[in-house]
């Protein structure tokens, strides 16, 4: 049944459900034994030959290879064999069949095109058609419509025909009319709408409608009673792919109460399928309304409805699948390969007749099965090489037994509660009526039920194993019963015959009853048997699970508990929740179990103890049941009745309020219950309270009086006597505030009182629990208790007792945020907030005057700020109190450590603030600031000074310069000498601190006793000559080589000198080490100096002069591997220089020896033509193609003299582009006057290039923004000898700081 708002399609499988429904076995397979032997038998016999195509009626048709058609009747009987095999040899296969509405007539189409009609009540040929549709072309499909006249066909062509048979004078006639032409589109399937008869007065009965499908749209036309064309939509899909059709009867709902049966059309392709209704008012008003449309994840091969509310699809691995088709939920699939499906691929290729059929038809044909699945009244028929095989939709207690007999019980039952709460799918054999379809399949599940338990506790039960494992085992199947009952409302059931089954073995039954926990606690399950909650409390008390039981007690129906067992057990065993549960439900009796838990926490608050949990468990619960009960409501859930609300309420205020309990001691103090609470939880014990004073019983005459007499009662109880701390006094205090502020002139409490509280909280000289005392006040403040109070009075005594937050109430009530700022200042816990309280009130809307008195108050306090976070207190002095950082800077001068940590700040934010981005964000510092913190730094931390100079700015040199001397900073006195430029001076501080590193080092090692580390000290030695190799490094390229000279041969002096000392030193690791050092410095002065010079000098060297070659041949060798190296390099870059040179001029040579044609015939300034011209005129051609006369440039200024040489730019384009200078463009040709060529072409070998090439160049060095490649061929193409004797004298490009190649891949050359 469908419903008229499924007309936007649902998605398929909507959601995962938490437990995939079970669907069991919907079809039953059922193969024609009978009817599949006589089918291989008459292969043999009569040669017959394979089946072909199959129809089914009440009869069953069969058509053969050889020409041949078996009928037989629905006992598999074979009634007539119609042809014959000379018929087949004349006409080919059988092709398609279709029975008429009574089974009277069969007709056959042929693979060769040719028709044939049967008489089945004699078995004689009525009819053969032969020209029916055009000759070569097979048939596909032939169908009977209802009227017994009346038939259609469609061949290979893909045309449609209309055949209406007729007898005249006992002549059999038939009489054909084209539908469709296969021109516009081959129609692949059609099917005409057979009328259910069942269904009186359908709209639709004198209307005869064919459905028809190409490859590319779906048509439905009305044949009778005139024919129109009443339906078209496209139709896509995959090339590979037919069109399938199928129809069915639905029962549609319109409304909620009016229901129609009409026709629907299933129409697919590839992996979708549409469902369209037909609406008929009468034969000229029909329409087609869309249903929905089903995405599936495979393709298609065939369609068939199995009853109005169930489809079953073919795939491409021949899987049946079976789709509800309102929820579009997959049933079942069955796999049918083992059929050997018959498929009619050679009729859509036309074989019989050469296969005159489009590629696109024959493609999609492949797998052609119309003529070998059909389906009727409910069941489906599969057409296989050897066999026959019918499906039908099982009973609905079939299915569950097809489960039943695999021991698959959990699918079972699943199916069968389907079934009885109606939401099973493909259902049949089962009522309508909902309370008899319930009675039907509860007795099968509750059956099932017992079968299940049966087999559980003994087939399926494990022989063996431990205890955990049976539990296990117990709790899988014991939740399955309980669900089941409960769905069925057979609790019964369940605590009759199935627990006594389980109660035959002890871990089933412990098992059975710990499984009914979760549906009590979920309210599912809310009354049990005596017996078995006499059990189910006897197994958790052995098992030690008392928690569970009280909550469970408390969701069960008292009826069902043995009072006296459950109350025993849980005063034994203290579970309270129970306790009340009991007596509230079962006795309605509220007063007696409040007074015996006060008495049990009234013991344990007294002893003096810390609480227990299980204590402090019990006065939680006392505080919820006390505010339960007083606003009404039950505990721990539900409600009072209403006839005995206002009772409990009286007792309950009364037994708290008791003056006395009812068996009192000799030294009980008044109001226990009181007190009790009070010193249990003050606070939660007076929220309890203020809620209950909400109610209306407290806003009567009667309720009033109430209220005061308990508040006089906790005054005289809390403020009179002791054992209540300031806290709790407080809490007290704040509770009576906000009740007199709610309750005006309902509550009298003396106004002494709260000075005294006042006085005891501010206590100057208790400096015990201050947090507490200033809270509590804090509260009473906000509550307005002290609103009669003076408030100079409460703020000297808040500061004396140093309560800063009282302070600073008060202080904003007057708008005195200085002294809000101090409060922070002096608050060791708030200290920090100070700098975000500054400037909150900087950037609020605050008058002038309090923004400056908080400035000045911050200023005052400066050194307090910085000594919280001097980052915080810099960023706070810039930003928001826009005071001189000079003053600041004097001010502290005085303190250098806190000053330090300041400017580290201030420098802080101007680095994290400023950026080339934002030069806005700048933060900008005067030079003596920047000074003052580096002089700090020399003292506090002098190995970051050097970082910090190197990265930074804004100081000045030589004050800079001196304070690094002053405090003997070597390397940052050395980095700013450089930066001065005296390299020399920088060079020998630098030199310095590397001989005093190598003496030290030197030393320790020579010591027999180590202080320090070796590897420490060698380490520090290698950092500072990396520094100084880096300093010679960026200034030997400004030197000539004497320079040069004068810095590396002392570092390499220097490093090479203590070799000589260490020359006979056991350890040879230091040695070699040493020596590495060396090839290190080496390395870094070959770029510099020339290798004569160095190997003469560690030839000379007293460390190396043994005469052994070996101790020097490492190094020399190291010398000549980077001299060959960079040879290789400069020999390469030659290369590449050469070609990329080559390649530049050969495209510069190109471009100026080509050809330029002019874009007309006259001169674009004066319009004459160039024919006309006379020979003294010249014309010039520039590369954009546009023509002038040599004079009429001159006449508009369009030449330029550059270097003496006449330049001629376009007028035109000049003028376009509005530009300055401009680079000439042109190419000039002299078309006339000889004399001028000539005198041209002399001026042109006076000179090497011509303008355009100087321009070229001139473009080719500034996009390469390096040297000019001449000058580095030129330099690359000097002798060797004489590069290197230059080098001596002046330095040469390559030495330049400033050099880099910029190599990239030539572009390609054409050949």
């Amino acid at each position: 049944m469908w419903s008229t708002h499924w007309l936007c399609p649902p998605l398929l499988f909507r959601k995962k459900l938490p437990k995939k429904p079970v669907h069991g076995s919907v079809l039953r397979p059922c193969r024609l034994k009978s009817l599949s032997a006589q089918l291989l038998s008459a292969a043999d016999r009569v040669d017959a030959g394979m089946p072909t195509a199959i129809a089914v009626a009440n009869l069953i048709a069969i058509g053969c290879s050889h020409g041949l058609v078996l009928v037989f009747d629905p006992k598999q009987v074979l009634k007539w064999c119609l042809g014959s095999t000379a018929v087949g040899s004349q006409y080919g296969s059988v092709s398609a069949l279709s029975f008429n509405r009574d089974c009277s007539r069969l007709l056959c189409g042929f693979a060769k095109g040719q028709i044939t009609m049967w008489d089945l009540t004699n078995g004689k040929l009525i009819r053969t058609i032969t020209d029916a549709h055009p000759q070569g072309t097979a048939i596909l499909h032939v169908k009977f419509t209802d009227n017994l006249t009346l038939a259609v066909c469609s061949d290979s062509g893909g045309s449609v025909f209309e055949l209406e048979f007729k007898r005249l004078i006992g002549v059999r006639t038939c009489e054909s009319k084209c539908l469709f032409s296969g021109s516009r589109g081959e129609v692949c399937v059609i099917e005409p709408l057979h009328m259910n008869y069942t269904i009186k007065d359908h709209p639709m009965q004198d209307v005869t409608v064919l459905a028809m499908a190409s490859l590319s749209k779906v048509l439905l036309v009305t044949l009778r009673p005139n024919l129109k064309v009443m339906f078209m939509q496209p139709l896509k899909g995959d090339a590979s792919t037919l069109p399938l059709l199928a129809w069915q009867f639905v029962v549609i709902q319109v409304s909620e109460e009016d229901r129609v049966i009409d026709p629907v059309l299933a129409y697919g392709r590839d992996q979708t399928i549409y469902f369209y209704q037909v609406i008929c008012k009468g034969p000229q008003d029909i329409r087609c309304s869309g249903l929905q449309k089903i995405d599936l994840p495979y393709k298609l091969l065939s369609i068939n409805w199995m009853n109005a509310r169930t489809l079953v699809t073919l795939d491409k691995t021949e899987k049946l699948h079976v789709i509800d088709v309102r929820s579009e939920e997959e049933l079942e699939v069955i796999d049918i390969s083992d059929v050997q499906l018959v498929y009619g691929s050679s009729f859509f290729k036309s074989l019989a007749t050469g296969g005159n059929v489009s590629q696109a038809l024959a493609y999609a044909g492949e797998q052609a099965c119309y003529q070998s699945i059909v389906s009727h009244s409910s069941q489906l028929f599969t057409l296989g090489t050897k066999t026959v095989s019918v499906y039908n939709i099982r009973s609905w207690n079939e299915r569950i037994d097809v489960l039943v007999k695999q021991n698959k019980y959990h699918e079972a039952l699943s199916l069968a509660l389907s079934f009885y709460d109606g939401k099973a799918k493909a259902v049949v054999s089962l009522t309508s009526s909902s309370s008899k379809r319930r009675d039907i399949v509860s007795h099968l599940i509750l059956e099932l039920l017992f079968d299940y338990v049966d087999l559980s506790m003994t087939k399926l039960c494990p022989d063996k194993g431990k205890i955990e494992a049976l539990e296990e085992y117990y709790q899988e199947i014991v939740p399955v019963c309980v669900d089941y009952c409960l769905h069925l409302n057979r609790t019964d059931v369940l605590f009759g015959r199935i627990y006594e089954r389980f109660g035959e073995d002890i871990i089933a039954k412990g098992t059975f009853l710990e499984c009914l926990e979760p549906y009590i606690l979920n309210d599912k399950l809310c009354a049990i048997p005596p017996a078995v909650m006499k059990d189910f409390v006897c197994n958790y008390e052995e098992k030690g699970m008392l928690d569970s039981v009280e909550a469970c007690i408390v969701h069960l129906d008292i009826a069902s508990l043995d009072i006296h067992q459950v109350v025993n057990l849980c005063w034994g065993h203290g579970l309270y929740d129970a306790i009340i549960y009991v007596y509230n439900q079962g006795m309605l009796d509220y007063a007696t179990p409040l007074e015996e838990l006060l008495m049990l926490l009234s013991e344990a608050v007294s002893a003096g103890k810390p609480l227990s949990n299980d204590q402090i468990k019990l006065g939680n619960k006392l505080l919820v049941y006390i505010s339960c009960c007083l606003a009404g409501r039950a505990y721990p859930l539900g409600d009072i009745p209403t006839d005995h609300i206002e009772d409990v309420k009286n007792k309950v205020f009364e037994c708290i309020t008791c003056l006395h309990t009812k068996k009192p001691g000799s030294e009980e103090p008044t109001y226990p219950h009181l007190r009790t609470l009070l010193q249990f939880d003050t606070r939660e014990f007076l929220n309890v309270l203020a809620l209950a004073f909400e109610e209306s019983e407290f806003n009567t005459e009667r309720g009033v009086q109430k209220r005061q007499r308990l508040v006089d009662i906790l005054l005289k109880i809390m403020v009179e006597s002791v054992g209540f701390t300031p806290t709790q006094v407080g809490v007290l205090f704040t509770f009576l505030a906000r009740q007199m502020a709610r309750h005006e002139n309902t509550i009298i409490v003396n106004r002494v009182l709260f000075e005294q509280v006042l006085e005891f909280l501010s206590n100057p000289e208790d400096e015990s629990r201050h947090e507490e005392r200033q809270q509590a006040l804090m509260e009473l403040i906000h509550a307005g208790g002290l609103k009669q109070f003076n408030e100079d009075k409460l703020l000297r005594l808040a500061e004396n007792a140093k309560f800063y937050r009282v302070c600073e109430y008060l202080y904003e009530k007057r708008r005195e945020y200085d002294k809000i700022l101090s409060c922070y200042l002096k608050d060791p816990s708030r200290r920090y907030h100070a700098f975000n309280y500054i400037t909150s009130i900087i950037d609020s809307d605050r008058t002038e005057s309090e923004k400056n008195s908080v400035r000045r108050e911050a200023l005052k306090s400066l050194e307090d700020l910085v000594s919280i976070d001097c980052k915080q207190a810099a960023h706070t002095v810039i930003t928001s109190l826009a005071s001189n950082l000079k003053d600041i800077v004097d001010k502290l001068s005085s303190k250098p450590t806190l000053l330090f940590e300041f400017l580290q700040g201030v420098i802080s934010y101007r680095d994290a603030q400023g950026s080339a981005i934002n030069p806005d964000k700048q933060v900008n510092i005067e030079a003596e600031i920047v000074e003052k913190y580096i002089s700090l730094m020399c003292q506090f931390k002098p190995g970051e000074v050097y970082n910090f100079i190197k990265a930074t700015e804004g100081y000045r040199l030589e004050e800079t310069l001196a304070i690094c001397r002053e405090y003997k900073v070597s390397e940052a006195t050395a980095y700013l000498l450089e930066k001065a430029g005296d390299i020399h001076g920088a060079f020998r501080i630098m030199l310095e601190s590397v001989q005093y590193k190598l003496k030290i080092f030197t030393q320790s090692v020579q010591s027999t006793e180590q202080t320090i580390n070796n590897k420490v000290l060698f380490a520090e030695v290698e950092a500072v000559l990396l520094v100084i190799i880096q300093l010679c490094q960026r200034n030997s390229g400004k030197m000539d080589e004497s320079g040069r000279e004068s810095l590396w041969f002392p570092l390499l002096e220097a490093i090479m000198s203590p070799l000589r000392k260490l020359k006979d030193h056991v350890d040879k690791q230091i040695l070699e080490d040493f020596k590495e050092m060396t090839r290190h410095v080496l390395n870094s002065m070959m770029g510099y100096i020339s290798p004569p010079a160095i190997l003469q000098k560690i030839v000379q060297d007293p460390a190396y002069n043994t005469g052994k070659f070996g101790e020097v041949k490492e190094l020399i060798i190291g010398m000549l591997d980077n001299y060959n190296y960079e040879q290789t390099l400069m020999k390469t870059c030659k290369n590449l220089l050469n070609h990329d040179l080559h390649v530049h001029m050969r495209n510069l040579t190109k471009a100026a020896n080509k050809g330029f044609v002019p874009r007309g015939e006259n001169c674009q300034l004066c319009d004459r033509s160039f024919t006309s011209s006379t020979d003294s005129d010249n014309v010039i051609v520039f590369r954009c193609c546009h023509s002038y006369h040599l004079q009429c440039l001159r006449s508009v200024g369009s030449i330029h003299v550059i270097e003496g040489f006449e330049t001629w730019v376009c007028f035109t384009c000049n003028n376009a582009r509005k530009t300055g200078r401009l680079q000439s463009s042109r190419f000039h040709r002299y078309l006339s006057n000889p004399q001028a060529t000539q005198t041209s072409s002399q001026k042109s070998r006076e000179n090497l290039m011509d303008p355009q090439h100087a321009q070229d160049f001139e473009y080719i060095r500034k996009s390469m923004k390096t040297k000019s490649r001449l000058a580095i061929m030129t330099e690359l193409s000097k002798p060797e000898q004489s590069r290197t004797d230059y080098t001596r004298t002046k330095s040469t490009i390559f030495n330049h700081e400033s050099f880099q190649l910029k190599l990239s891949p030539p572009p390609p050359m054409e050949l």
